[in-house]
Formats: structure tokens, C-alpha cells, sequence
């Protein structure tokens, strides 16, 4: 507190002492001032009077705001009139501390059971959700996927109707061609595949895990955008059994690679035990300078179903 005693004046109600200011006193030589005179008790009561009349006028501003009251939890203002539940007190009278910590701990219970209502709401809400989606694990868990990579030219989904995997798993089969087919695998085992097609004018979009690989179309032609071995890379990727192989899928991509495998057989078998029609190989057509002997046949490029030949 400063001290507010700095001009002479005569004594009043609140004051307790008398003040001390002769001049010969003050003035005498060696004499110590007197130390300022505390405030009286009853003008501090009349301060904390103004400094609670302050404090209230300052909450009715505040409460009176739209937008300090938009962001109270919902039910916060009706937790706050709701009278408290009778409990024993000692016989003591009730004090403006003892106030406080009443208004204080109605307004933190009304805080917290608005807060534990939405936790409630919440885990009720993740709870529902856990069990639909442990349902449809259980049921997915009884069969097994079957990826079919080929056209729809042929239905391969009545081929393996009614059928089960050693009489305990049904087959659930996923047909889609190379172009319709997105995938990713990971080093550790992880992968998916994902299918967006259109199925009767409409885009289907799934994302699945297949067991099985059904392969029944080219990976590599000649057609624009008909190099798919990035798909079969990925597959082998993931570890996925197929039928074919996907080993042997992506061997024969390549008809001389296939060609170079049955020629060193030739040599280490010979040509009685496993003939071969003779072959010449150019990487392109600058090197074609040598005449093979009549009838030929020319074959450009990896295509397949008579494309490419002469």
C-alpha cells in the first residue's frame, strides 16, 4: 500500500493514532522521523467493498457478451443454477472464502459432467463402429480372394461358384484386366491391390488383398500402353502364388528370352534328345545383313496372335 498520509490534516473516524507533527520536533537535531501510520482497519474494509463492487460489475460485462457466452460448454450455465446437493457443514458462519469455493466447485462439476457426457457419446459411437467392422473381418476371414486378371469376355466368377478351398474356405474372385489394376507392396509383406473399372456404365472402385493369382492376358504386346510388367513385378513383389507362374509370366514377356532358355537346352542336350528349329537373332533391323535360306519367316518385336510377322 502507498502511503497516502503526505499532508497534514486533522484527525478523522478511521484513524487509530494521532499524528505527530510539531516543528521542533521534526526539525530537532539527531531525531529520527516517525515511521508513516498504518492504515485503519476500517477504511480497508471499505476498500475491499469497492474492490468487490468492481469485480462484480466487471462479470455482469462479461456475461453479458454474446460471444464469451457462445463459447461455454453446452450446459454449462444450467449446471451453474442448479442448486448443489444438501451436505453437512460444520457450524460455522459462512464467510465470502467459503462463498467462493462453493460458486468455484459448482462451476468445475458443471464443466467436467459436460465433458464426460461427449466422452461418453463418443466411445458409445467408436464402440458401434468396432463391432460392424469386426463383422465384416469374420466374414472376409472364411474365403479366400481370387484375382482373375483377364477381360470380361469370360465370366469367371460362375467357374468357381459353390466351390471351396480344401473343403473349408469359400473362393471369392475379383476379375479385372491389366489396365484396370493399381497396386502397392511393401519389402516386409504388406500389399493391395486396388481395381477401378466400369461395370454396366458405372465406375467400381475396390481395394482388396488377394491369395491368388489368376493370370489369363498379356503383360507386354505391341498395343499402345500394353506394357504391364510393372504389374507382375509388383505381384512377385507382394509374393503372390499365381498360376502361371509369375516368374514364368514375366520370362515369356520376352519371346527371345523364352527362345535363349530352349536354345541352351538344345546345346546341352543336343538335337537328338531335343530339336529346335533353327533361329537367327538381330537386336534391330541395321543388322539384318546376312541372308537366311528360303522359306522364312520374320518376326518383329514381342507380339503375339500372328502381329509382327512376315
Amino acid at each position: 500500500m502507498h502511503n497516502i498520509w503526505t499532508r497534514k490534516t486533522p484527525p478523522t473516524s478511521c484513524a487509530s493514532d494521532q499524528l505527530v507533527n510539531k516543528d521542533h520536533e521534526r526539525n530537532a537535531p539527531g531525531r529520527r522521523p516517525p515511521p508513516p501510520p498504518q492504515k485503519p482497519l476500517g477504511c480497508r474494509s471499505t476498500q475491499s467493498s469497492s474492490d468487490l463492487l468492481a469485480k462484480m460489475n466487471y462479470l455482469r460485462r462479461r456475461l453479458s457478451d454474446s460471444n464469451f457466452m457462445s463459447n461455454l460448454p453446452n450446459g454449462y450455465m444450467s449446471d451453474l443454477q442448479r442448486p448443489d446437493p444438501p451436505q453437512a457443514s460444520p457450524a460455522v458462519s459462512p464467510g465470502p472464502p467459503e462463498r467462493r469455493q462453493t460458486t468455484s466447485q459448482s462451476s468445475s462439476s458443471g464443466f467436467f459432467s459436460s465433458i464426460s457426457n461427449a466422452v461418453k457419446q463418443t466411445t458409445a459411437a467408436a464402440a458401434a463402429t468396432f463391432n460392424e467392422a469386426a463383422d465384416r473381418a469374420s466374414g472376409q476371414a472364411r474365403a479366400k480372394t481370387l484375382l482373375v486378371i483377364d477381360d470380361q469376355l469370360t465370366d469367371w466368377v460362375k467357374f468357381f461358384k459353390g466351390k471351396k478351398v480344401h473343403g473349408e474356405f469359400d473362393i471369392r474372385v475379383e476379375q479385372a484386366e491389366f489396365s484396370e489394376i493399381n497396386l502397392v507392396a511393401h519389402a516386409t509383406g504388406g500389399y493391395s491391390v486396388d481395381i477401378e473399372a466400369i461395370r454396366h456404365g458405372n465406375k467400381v472402385t475396390k481395394c482388396f488383398r488377394p491369395d491368388f493369382v489368376l493370370v489369363r492376358q498379356h503383360a507386354f504386346s505391341m498395343a499402345k500402353n500394353g506394357d504391364f510388367r510393372n504389374i507382375v513385378i509388383g505381384l512377385q513383389y507382394a509374393g503372390l502364388p499365381g498360376v502361371n507362374s509369375l516368374h514364368s509370366v514375366y520370362n515369356f514377356c520376352d519371346k527371345p528370352w523364352v527362345f535363349a532358355q530352349l536354345s541352351r537346352l538344345y546345346k546341352q542336350l543336343g538335337p537328338e534328345e531335343f530339336p529346335l528349329i533353327e533361329q537367327i537373332y538381330y537386336p534391330n533391323h541395321r543388322e539384318m545383313i546376312t541372308t537366311p535360306g528360303f522359306p522364312v519367316v520374320v518376326k518383329m518385336g514381342h507380339a503375339h496372335s500372328g502381329m509382327g510377322k512376315v
